[in-house]
């Protein structure tokens, strides 16, 4: 299923070695919270990150892994919560029962 992205959603961040640097970025098993500042397209945004101590930072041109997408290794890439994931599925669910 594909979400699209809009501006002020939230993501998760994973960080790659060379984004972390400069990062307080200390437990990895942990993604970094991250608002989507501007929507290339439904693969690919903006975002305003968060570290682990609470400084904000901006990334651009992030990889947005949607469901089934693989992650190229050693790249940094956000993706959707499950929560997200899940309000996602409910309505696509209630789409369906409309049709």
């Amino acid at each position: 299923m594909i979400i699209s992205p809009t501006v002020g959603r939230v993501v998760w961040f994973w960080p790659n070695e060379n984004s972390a640097a400069g990062l307080n970025y200390h437990d990895k098993k942990q993604p970094l919270a991250a608002h989507v500042a501007y929507v290339w397209n439904d693969r690919m945004v903006n975002l305003l990150v968060i570290d682990q101590n609470g400084k904000s930072y901006s990334f651009t041109s992030v990889a947005l892994a949607q469901d089934g997408d693989a992650v190229q290794g050693g790249q940094s890439y956000c993706e959707w919560m499950p929560y997200q994931k899940g309000q996602a599925a409910k309505v696509e669910e209630l789409e369906k029962k409309q049709s």
